[in-house]
């Protein structure tokens, strides 16, 4: 039986309805999950009109809403529309937690735009930690979850052990603790999720050339080395702290490494966006749901135009139904 795929439909001023509905007309899609769309048939269905594609003719919906044209104009997002968006990501997290679906894929959504609707969280995997947390399902909601974001494609996959913070936290950040259980949870999903018996992980330093001893900085040697020894004394394959500007060459040209553990937001998204900027899908670890999306924004300035790229919504969508079989 093909996995239930729950997709919410991101900001739809945005350019999450053009690639959901061209994602779902794909036969590399329907050919290997069973999409639910969470959000508005009547949007998904006019812009799939004006896309000229066919959207599948068992396509499952949950519909919140019954939004007017006026409600979502392209690149202006508007509350009543942003009030979906939010509902959608809501109405996603509860459907995989009662199993009505095996996983959930988002498309992008604006933080401006969801603030419009009371949106208080840095991000989406930061929502959907906060929901996760307070299910009523008490198998869930009796643990705190730490979630870890790890973006990546076929050739570079890097895990983040801070995620949406200004360069200035970034250090106050970096604890022995963190460091050591991002590295974990890379460890535990690759083995859960990819197929990895004993993955090889790379940690890069925070400073460059990983502190040079102690000369550009102290936190490589005195915070993360001891957080990759502790990990090494777990049985986890795991080299560093590495220097920044040379591991990625190590991970992607050599195939050193399986995932780089990266320390803040830029250090692993720049190398990242330059390999996978059409395909890169964003996974949310740590969670006991499984959780994906594209690896773009809502991108306003193309929105309406038809011309977005799907290949990171199809690869979302792909990832999300291979971790569900393999779960």
């Amino acid at each position: 039986m093909k996995p239930s795929i729950a997709i919410t439909m991101g900001d739809m001023s945005g350019i999450g309805p053009e690639v959901v509905a061209k994602a779902v007309s794909s036969r590399k899609v329907t050919a290997i999950c069973r999409p639910v769309i969470v959000g508005d048939r009547g949007v998904l269905e006019a812009t799939a009109k004006k896309l000229e594609v066919k959207l599948p003719r068992a396509l499952e919906f949950v519909e919140l809403s019954a939004l007017k044209a006026s409600d979502v104009v392209a690149g202006r997002p508007k509350k009543v529309a942003a009030e979906v968006m939010v509902r959608s990501i809501e109405t996603a997290v509860e459907m995989v937690i009662t199993g009505k679906a095996s996983a959930m894929v988002t498309a992008p959504i604006n933080k401006s735009s969801a603030r419009l609707a009371g949106f208080k969280f840095p991000g989406h995997t930061e929502f959907i930690a906060h929901l996760v947390g307070k299910a009523k399902n008490k198998k869930y909601s009796s643990v705190k979850y730490t979630p870890v974001m790890m973006l990546g494609g076929s050739s570079l996959k890097v895990v983040l052990v801070t995620i949406h913070e200004a360069i200035k936290k970034v250090p106050s950040l970096i604890t022995e603790e963190a460091v050591l259980y991002t590295i974990k949870t890379a460890d535990r999903a690759f083995k859960d999720y990819f197929g990895f018996k004993r993955p090889r992980i790379a940690v890069c330093g925070l400073n460059p050339h990983a502190g040079e001893g102690g000369l550009f900085g102290t936190e490589d040697n005195r915070i993360i080395l001891p957080a990759v020894k502790r990990a090494k004394r777990a049985r986890i394959d795991v080299t560093g702290p590495l220097p920044p500007d040379t591991v990625f060459y190590q991970a992607v040209r050599e195939s050193a490494y399986d995932v780089v553990v990266v320390m803040y937001h830029d250090q692993g998204l720049i190398p990242l966006k330059l390999l996978h900027f059409e395909d890169g899908v964003n996974t949310t670890l740590g969670l006991p749901i499984i959780r994906t999306s594209p690896d773009h924004g809502t991108a306003y300035e193309i929105a309406g135009k038809g011309i977005a790229n799907p290949k990171s919504m199809i690869a979302a969508i792909t990832q999300a139904t291979l971790m569900a079989k393999k779960r």
